[in-house]
């Protein structure tokens, strides 16, 4: 029989498996952008040639882009799938298959054979291995933040949450340490040849440590009681579009910002600099990883900070710095300076750290807790579809139409106010905790 909350308390405030939660949560978006980063040095570098191979190399390469893009176009899949089943039988069962799903198959693009050995099958399986990760990625994220926010003190949500965010610039580093390591070890040839194999092969053991972090947790407080007092849903997609279409909205809206303004100063930054500005790629790269390092403290300072004030108000500011600040960057950095570089890059990605940081806890605050799941999932990939995933394809189109740094600055300008506005339409914290506190059994209540 599953225990009920302490009386008088939300039964989130159980805080028995809160580190271990946290510690879960930060493991399986880790896995997630360590997959990311190794992806796209694998489609810029190897991919092209191994299994989409052609007359033009330029070609080769954009199909093998493609299919980094499929792994966007496919998470809302992992959404509904994923997120449904988070809100029917639960946070955890659900996370250990979308563990399992994410690091099996990037083993097995590890593990595939070329275009030189079995024909047209190696680009086919690569697209669908590619399409398994981001249906796995989509079910991820959204659990991640409840995995270690109703585990912990609902008034500490935001630290809690943020255990979800710090998985990109922890899985960032990982994935630059592991190739610059192995560009150190190997010659040109044999990273080429099986060298870009070891990395993915590499995340196994991050599914191994995940998964083992994972079995050994409870079922998160707020789902035992969600099923003791027989809440769950009976329809939760269908919930989230019907009674909870501004939520959707406002959590949609509020992740543009930081998707965009995270493609600019992780991914476009690199273009932007050494084709326009002529800097040597590996400085720029410092810059990125200097950036990425100072997340990894900002990023839950970020989301402590957004307990002790208006969380929206918070979040809200770093949506306006983040519309300000790339008409101070470009310029600052016209004259190839790394420096100057280096600390454009740092600010911006301070300022997205105070956006991504109360990011996880803002969109989980906006359902109820019988289809939280669900609904911090569709936000969570519908925004990456309007932000992320299109953002370097629209900064490199206007890059090349307009051969100028202030089409870029506007259209970050436009992703801040859009976030605003989302912030604007959605919920604060207090209908968050006064759902949870419903929760808890009716004598529970009464003796508070």
């Amino acid at each position: 029989m599953q225990e009920s909350a302490p009386a008088g308390k939300s039964p989130s405030a159980d805080r028995g498996g809160a580190r271990r939660a946290f510690v879960a949560s930060l493991a399986g978006t880790s896995l997630e952008w360590y997959d990311f980063a190794i992806y796209s040095v694998a489609a810029a570098l190897v991919f092209g040639h191994l299994f989409f191979p052609a007359e033009d190399p330029f070609t080769g390469t954009l199909l093998a882009f493609s299919t980094y893009a499929v792994g966007y176009v496919s998470r809302p899949l992992g959404g509904f799938l994923f997120g449904r089943l988070g809100d029917l039988i639960g946070r955890k069962k659900v996370l250990i298959a979308t563990l399992i799903m994410i690091g099996a198959a990037t083993v097995l693009i590890g593990l595939l054979p070329s275009y030189g050995t079995i024909g047209v099958a190696a680009p086919i399986a690569l697209v669908l291995l590619r399409f398994a990760q981001g249906v796995a990625v989509g079910g991820e994220w959204g659990g991640a933040v409840l995995l270690s926010s109703e585990f912990g003190d609902p008034k500490r949500r935001g630290f809690y949450a943020s255990a979800a965010q710090i998985g990109p610039p922890v899985g960032n580093l990982l994935a630059n340490g592991v190739l610059g390591g192995l560009g150190a070890l190997l010659t040109d040839d044999q990273f080429l040849d099986w060298g870009w194999r070891v990395a993915f092969l590499l995340s196994g053991v991050l599914v191994l440590f995940g998964l083992w972090i994972r079995a050994k947790l409870e079922e998160t407080p707020v789902f035992q009681a969600i099923e003791a007092e027989q809440k769950r849903p009976e329809a939760p997609i269908r919930e989230v579009f019907t009674e909870h279409r501004r939520a959707l909205v406002a959590a949609v809206l509020s992740r543009v910002a930081p998707d965009v303004l995270y493609a600019m100063f992780t991914v476009f930054v690199l273009t932007y600099a050494t084709l326009e500005l002529g800097m040597d790629r590996g400085s720029v790269l410092a810059a990125v990883l200097i950036g990425s390092s100072c997340q990894v403290l900002l990023i839950p300072l970020a989301g402590a900070i957004s307990d002790r004030v208006d969380r929206r108000l918070l979040y809200g500011l770093a949506a306006a710095a983040a519309a300000v600040w790339p008409f101070v960057f470009f310029p600052m950095i016209g004259g190839g300076n790394w420096w100057a570089l280096a600390a454009g890059v740092v600010v911006g990605l301070a300022v997205h750290s105070f956006m991504y940081g109360p990011q996880g806890a803002f969109v989980s605050e906006q359902f109820p807790p019988r289809v939280r799941y669900i609904g911090s999932s569709l936000a969570y990939t519908f925004g990456g579809l309007i932000g992320g995933s299109i953002a370097p394809l629209l900064f490199t189109a206007l890059l090349g139409t307009y051969h100028s740094w202030t089409p870029l600055a506007c259209y970050i300008a436009v992703a801040g106010l859009l976030s605003m506005l989302g912030l604007w339409l959605g919920r604060g914290a207090g209908h968050a905790e006064a759902e949870e506190e419903e929760l808890a059994p009716a004598e529970a209540r009464d003796a508070s």
